[in-house]
């Protein structure tokens, strides 16, 4: 019975947050397996992974972004215009303007943080709420593409379209696998290995209770495995494939974002806004800065996103994006973060991000007709929340009750009667 105490407090960091995510990759990992075997096995090979991967790397750099956007108390409706919009533009640069590749990278990045300086300045510094700035940048965004394309499909030159549909180039020896896709898994797999030991030097550094050395082996050795797995799955498939460029562009966000949301008081105080903006900004969080940067950073990776998504499709076309912002919000969502802001994690909205991409995946697999995926998808993202609501106000489980306890304030309750003595407040836990 300890031990099995243990396990539920350790095995994932823990946290409520860790805890949380835990939750939602055993979610994942179900459906992976269900599909594995309604599809007779199609799920999990090597040619159907690399193109789910390809296939969703666009939405869940939304997520990244989007994340960050709902903890600060935001929505964004424009993600998906801006990203025709910037596709647009940088296919008409470099097809017609002769500009290079490279050059057209950055000119796309350029010009959605113009976009997102443009939305977060009417949010931040004006107050107008985010649900209309965005929704006004849709529509706006959205005809621009149109009047500039003229409702046609422009090309992109082929360097170009190794961001979207580029993979690991083969060297080494021949193995039977694509040998640098082994090499990212065996770095990965040294990076669990090694943060797990840093952690449990951290506690013993801190005089922290030590986590059961047969915890962390057990933690190592799921981590590990996954990672061996996935790395053996993707670097298998036919000769020319392997882990996906787009991966890669998305591995080192999901890295660089989870840093800094967990370790910089930049990400601190996006966090502390959403929680409660008053009292941040009471206590020195600048405000307006914060929410201009979250708007300008989701333009950028939605600029990024659609580049991504036109490199490759090979041209961009004036229905690219269309419904991506309701793909990435659910993402965000189903990820664990909180409608009212203040809590989610960036691998939360990845894994959920992940979940939406698998079921899609697996229904076209089966033949499900489009209209059909569409009705599960949504009630999947209802019954995920509802589920868990329910289990809170029947006092059960509840994932994102545990999530959210550690970010429940304290509040005085109301004061009793008293004749002349002041009394101090009592304390009452309230969910924030």
């Amino acid at each position: 019975m300890s031990r099995l105490k243990d396990l539920q407090k350790n095995l994932f960091g823990g946290t409520t947050s860790n805890a949380r995510q835990f939750g939602m990759i055993a979610t994942l990992v179900v459906i992976v397996l269900i599909f594995q075997i309604w599809t007779d096995g199609l799920t999990l090979r090597s040619d159907n992974l690399i193109a789910l991967f390809q296939q969703n790397s666009y939405i869940l750099i939304l997520a990244i972004g989007m994340l960050m956007v709902i903890v600060a108390g935001h929505i964004d409706l424009s993600v998906g215009s801006i990203a025709a919009f910037t596709g647009i533009l940088v296919a008409k640069a470099m097809t017609e303007w002769n500009l290079p590749w490279p050059l057209g990278i950055l000119f796309g990045l350029a010009i959605g943080a113009v976009i997102g300086a443009w939305q977060g300045f009417w949010v931040a510094y004006i107050g107008v709420p985010a649900f209309i700035v965005t929704l006004a940048g849709m529509l706006l965004f959205r005809g621009g593409n149109q009047f500039i394309g003229n409702a046609n499909t422009i090309p992109v030159p082929e360097g170009f379209r190794v961001i979207g549909s580029g993979y690991l180039p083969e060297i080494g020896p021949n193995t039977g696998y694509n040998n640098l896709t082994l090499l990212l898994g065996l770095a990965g797999s040294i990076a669990v290995v090694w943060r797990e030991l840093q952690m449990r030097r951290t506690r013993k550094e801190m005089n922290a209770d030590p986590i059961p050395i047969w915890i962390s082996i057990l933690r190592m050795a799921v981590m590990v495995g996954v990672l061996i797995f996935v790395s053996l799955r993707f670097g298998s498939g036919r000769v020319g494939t392997s882990f996906p460029v787009s991966g890669i562009i998305l591995v080192a966000l999901v890295l660089v974002y989870s840093f800094y949301t967990r370790n910089t008081a930049g990400g601190r105080h996006i966090y502390a806004v959403g929680g409660n903006s008053r009292a941040a900004e009471l206590s020195g969080v600048k405000l307006k800065r914060v929410n201009f940067f979250v708007m300008m950073n989701m333009s950028v990776l939605a600029a990024l996103a659609g580049m991504i998504f036109v490199a490759r499709s090979q041209a961009s076309g004036p229905q690219d994006g269309n419904g991506w912002e309701l793909d990435a919000i659910a993402a965000v969502f189903i990820g664990g973060a909180a409608v009212a802001g203040g809590i989610g994690t960036i691998s939360g909205s990845i894994v959920g991000g992940l979940v939406m991409a698998v079921l899609n995946n697996g229904l076209q697999l089966e033949g499900v007709g489009t209209d059909k995926v569409q009705i599960i998808k949504g009630l999947v993202l209802l019954l995920a929340v509802a589920v868990d609501v329910y289990n809170k106000r029947q006092g059960r489980f509840s994932i994102i009750g545990s999530l959210t306890r550690q970010f429940r304030r304290e509040v005085p309750a109301a004061p009793t009667p008293s004749s002349g003595a002041e009394h101090e407040p009592a304390k009452t836990t309230v969910a924030g």
